[in-house]
This record gives C-alpha cells, sequence and structure tokens, in this order.
C-alpha cells in the first residue's frame, strides 16, 4: 500500500499573472453592476394651478432632470390642471393676496384685475421668450421625468384621462407618492 498522494498537476494551477488577470475582470463585472446605484432622485408634488405655480415644478423638474437625477412629479387637486391639455392654456395669475402684485389686495378684488393680471403675465413670458407650460411639459417629458396625475383627484374633478399630455402617468395614488418620495434623495411640494 503507498502512501503516496496524488501530486497536482502544475499544469492546472493559475499562475499569478492570470490570477491577477482574473481580479481584474471580476472587479469591472463588479463596477458595471453598480454602475446606476448613484443616480440620484427628486420627487415633487405639485398642488396648485395658477398660471405663476406651473412654472416651478416645471423648471425644478427639467433642471433636475438635465442634471441626471431621476425625477418624479405628483400632480393632486389644482396642480392637476397643469397636465390637462386644455387647462393648462388657460391658467390665471390671481391678484388677490400675492405679494409680488403691485396692486393693493382691494384693487385686485374687483372685478377682471386676475384676468388683467393674467394677461400682462403672459405678456412678459411671450417678451423674455420664456418656455410655456406646453414646452416645458413637453421638454421635461422628453428628458424622462416622469409626471404622474392623482386618480382621486381625476375622479374628483371628473376629469377624463384623455384629456391629459401624452406621456403622463394616469391612475397614481396617493400611496405610491409616497413611496416615490420615501426612496427620493430630495422631496418638495409646491
Amino acid at each position: 500500500m503507498s502512501t503516496d498522494t496524488p501530486d497536482a498537476s502544475a499544469d492546472d494551477t493559475p499562475s499569478r499573472a492570470e490570477l491577477a488577470a482574473r481580479i481584474d475582470e471580476l472587479e469591472e463585472s463588479l463596477a458595471e453592476a453598480t454602475e446606476g446605484d448613484d443616480t440620484k432622485k427628486m420627487s415633487i408634488i405639485a398642488t396648485k394651478g395658477t398660471l405663476d405655480m406651473a412654472y416651478p415644478p416645471l423648471i425644478l423638474a427639467s433642471t433636475a432632470a438635465a442634471f441626471g437625477y431621476d425625477v418624479t412629479v405628483f400632480h393632486t387637486f389644482w396642480g392637476l390642471d397643469i397636465l390637462h391639455e386644455e387647462k393648462s392654456k388657460n391658467l390665471q395669475l390671481s391678484s388677490v393676496g400675492n405679494p409680488s402684485m403691485p396692486v393693493p389686495n382691494i384693487v385686485g378684488a374687483l372685478p377682471g384685475m386676475d384676468r388683467m393680471t393674467t394677461k400682462m403675465m403672459e405678456k412678459k413670458i411671450e417678451d423674455n421668450d420664456t418656455a410655456s407650460i406646453e414646452e416645458l411639459l413637453e421638454t421635461s417629458l422628453d428628458m424622462g421625468v416622469e409626471f404622474q396625475a392623482c386618480q382621486m383627484t381625476i375622479d374628483l374633478m371628473d376629469y377624463d384621462e384623455d384629456d391629459f399630455y401624452d406621456g403622463v402617468t394616469t391612475g397614481v395614488g396617493a400611496a405610491t407618492a409616497l413611496e416615490d418620495m420615501a426612496d427620493a434623495d430630495i422631496q418638495l411640494l409646491v
């Protein structure tokens, strides 16, 4: 009976260079697998549907998307009008209770003042070549921003889901919005 054990063949043992190459290959695979983990996420809730309050969520969303953020904007109550194709073209500017309005509240409460201040703001937007609500929405959608329409508000306001801009996600509930906010690096209520 022999006490000799079979020796491993020298040909079966990888060389140091082969081991180093394999380690480099595994490190590259690991880097590729974890590459998308640093994408920052922004979640915005838009609750107001006046002309002056339609711009902040759209500007923030498009800017964040340009910086590489994964952006979701949840529109609820009057904020839903921003996503409605017809209503978004007729958003008004309230002249009462707005500290930046150059008219006192008593004058702002007169009939026709909201219409007048809206026309003044629309002219200012046009004169400054500022993007329209529709242009900002389309740009944001092209950049991958997800616009969500609150299902409860759609039902409450009796809106037809076909009346929203193409690309808007309808039927989203508050629970989904909360989950999205919990996962986001930045959460904003506008």
